[in-house]
């Protein structure tokens, strides 16, 4: 039960770094230009498209042999 729980910690904690890492925020904060719905807009996009990524790590981790 134990390894699960490690898995399960190990796997969000990849999903949360690949998410945080590909936001571009610092291009969006700094900007004046971007309104609030661009913004918001922009957060949903990045989401989105971070889902397979973060699917692709979770399989790997729980199944390594996969990448051979």
């Amino acid at each position: 039960m134990r390894d699960r729980k490690s898995k399960a910690k190990l796997v969000i904690l990849l999903g949360v770094i690949w998410v945080v890492v590909t936001l571009p925020l610092p291009f969006l904060i700094n900007n004046p230009a971007v309104s609030e719905s661009q913004f918001a807009t922009i957060l949903g996009i990045v989401g989105i498209m971070s889902i397979p990524f973060v699917v692709l790590g979770v399989v790997w981790t729980l199944k390594p042999e996969l990448t051979t």
